[in-house]
């Protein structure tokens, strides 16, 4: 196969943990031919979905790479596009989305759909599974959070558009920065936020559970604070342990895996702190190099070979 990869500038991938590394890894150790490129590459010429990109040599070391051609292909000559910029979701990266779904009705395959994208925010699309999810307010109003926080006491609040725990704050009744931090993040009640009931759990890990077509991980990756955080991400420091998944784990990614499948949604990353969904992440889900080299099982392998599976049903006879 021909695998094109959207990523950020390669050069600030990390190999030693970067997933979207370990895909491309997995490709070439399963023989298929791998391209990258940058969002801001995508173009149309005559109704056609085209970029221009790099053809790699990928390797198992630290120098992880190297351009062997630069050129310009219509995304429909590969066999899978996978989206993989990160967050966040901006005009840029809407924009984006948008030239990706032209990609589509040429007749690209693109991972996760463009559509998906769009329209399922990481941190709203939770509340289609209330029967999973702590007490939840979104709103711009600072009043309407000062009331949510006066019920429950001890809350989390964060943007609906960033990642890696970026902008995300712990407020009491007794912070006396309550009111700054929220009209930071509502831009003074211009601006929608999600706020949630703490969830004390956090201490045991924020659960990163993998979904991929429809299939569920099973090894989840705890994200732990360090000593003194709220944030478990291990952008904000946080260390990774992989466990296994408990009954509740599973319980919450057999009910999401068949709801992310037939919405275009290839690849998933639930949040889950003690019992509760906290976000489910669509854009470039992490967690693979952690779980692979905790538990041996080879996440970006079961990735490649669920694209294969497609690839394969596509072409069968009948």
């Amino acid at each position: 196969m021909k695998l094109l990869f959207i990523v950020d500038p390669l050069a600030g991938l990390k190999p030693y943990k970067d997933s979207s590394v370990a895909m491309m890894r997995a490709a070439v150790a399963r023989g298929h031919a791998v391209f990258a490129a940058e969002a801001n590459q995508l173009h149309i010429a005559s109704g056609i979905a085209h970029t221009t990109c790099v053809a790699l040599e990928v390797r198992t070391d630290d120098d992880w790479y190297r351009v062997t051609q630069s050129d310009v292909y219509a995304l429909k000559d590969f066999d899978a596009v996978v989206m993989r910029t990160d967050p966040p979701v901006d005009t840029d990266y809407l924009l984006a989305t948008h030239l990706l779904g032209i990609a589509e009705s040429n007749g690209a395959r693109v991972l996760n759909r463009p559509a998906a994208l769009r329209d399922f925010n990481e941190k709203l699309a939770i509340l289609d599974f209330p029967q999973f999810v702590a007490p939840t307010l979104v709103s711009a109003n600072a009043a309407d959070i000062g009331r949510f926080l006066t019920e429950h006491q001890d809350i989390i609040v964060k943007p609906l558009t960033e990642m890696g725990g970026s902008g995300i704050f712990r407020l009491t009744q007794s912070d006396l920065n309550r009111n700054a931090i929220l009209e930071t993040l509502t831009q003074r009640g211009r601006r929608a936020i999600m706020a949630q009931r703490y969830l004390p759990e956090i201490k045991d890990g924020d659960k990163r559970i993998l979904l991929i077509d429809g299939e569920v991980v099973p090894w989840a990756l705890a994200r732990i604070p360090l000593a003194g955080e709220t944030r478990g991400n291990l952008a904000a420091g946080g260390t990774a342990r992989a466990q296994p998944l408990s009954a509740r784990d599973r319980e919450i990614a057999d009910t999401i895996a068949p709801w992310a499948k037939t919405r275009g949604i290839f690849l998933a990353g639930l949040d889950v702190i003690g019992d509760c969904l906290t976000e489910i992440n669509v854009t470039s889900p992490t967690g693979f190099q952690e779980i692979t080299a905790q538990t041996g099982y080879d996440v970006a392998a079961h990735f490649i070979a669920a694209i294969e599976r497609i690839q394969l049903a596509e072409h069968s006879p009948g």
